[in-house]
């Protein structure tokens, strides 16, 4: 019997806006100091620099470094932010998740699942399924005409073969006995069992497919 291991990882951030702002801010204080230094050095003895004028450039360099500070700060205040924020959502794993969202993973062991709910009767309604570029791989028909639902994809193309593993987005057409289109509401959901700490924000694996914890609307906890 396979164990499915839940995980917990925090990968090599990529470059923020801060961490290039701070980089930047560090190019111009090495410069700025750079400058200076060479100025003293080769001023006119006859004509040094000014006092008002060289006090300046201190308050220059001065505040250089002070925003080279203040972003060190920021930095350090949100990296325990993203860490407590990981902490806390460890305790998802394992649970079930709706998000709202169309998109879906499809893995070896688990079919995508959706919920739909639409605005009003309805005479029919038609699943679409499309992989992630956009490719329609799975048409399903939705007999239950209810105003809410599920729609479960067993994951079999059209050729009779397995789709691969990955995500899928789920589109549904519904109209009304006038034939007017009515619109319709798609959640996906399934099992936690991953928590990643990104650049962006705390996203959760589910079927293999990282979904932004933003995103999430319901959870329920295992039974028994």
């Amino acid at each position: 019997m396979d164990a499915t291991t839940n995980t917990v990882s925090t990968p090599t951030p990529t470059p923020t806006a801060s961490s290039t702002a701070m980089a930047k801010s560090s190019q111009d204080y090495n410069m700025f100091l750079k400058l200076l230094t060479t100025q003293m050095q080769n001023q006119d003895p006859l004509k040094p620099i000014e006092s008002t004028e060289y006090a300046s450039q201190l308050a220059q360099f001065s505040q250089v470094e002070q925003t080279i500070q203040q972003t060190t700060t920021l930095n350090n205040i949100l990296a325990q932010l993203s860490t407590q924020s990981l902490s806390q959502a460890t305790g998802l794993i394992g649970n079930t998740a709706q998000f709202a969202s169309d998109v879906a993973g499809l893995s070896d062991k688990t079919p995508p699942s959706w919920g739909y709910t639409v605005e009003r009767t309805v005479a029919s309604l038609k699943g679409t399924v499309t992989d992630d570029k956009g490719k329609i791989v799975a048409t399903l028909p939705i007999d239950k005409l209810d105003r809410t639902g599920t729609v479960t994809w067993n994951g079999k193309l059209a050729s009779g073969e397995q789709a691969p593993a990955g995500a899928y987005k789920l589109a549904i057409a519904a109209t009304d006995f006038g034939g007017s289109d009515v619109p319709v509401t798609i959640t996906s959901s399934g099992v936690v069992s991953e928590v990643v700490s990104t650049a962006n924000g705390v996203t959760l694996g589910v079927n293999g497919v990282q979904m932004s914890i933003a995103s999430l609307v319901k959870l329920t906890t295992p039974s028994g």
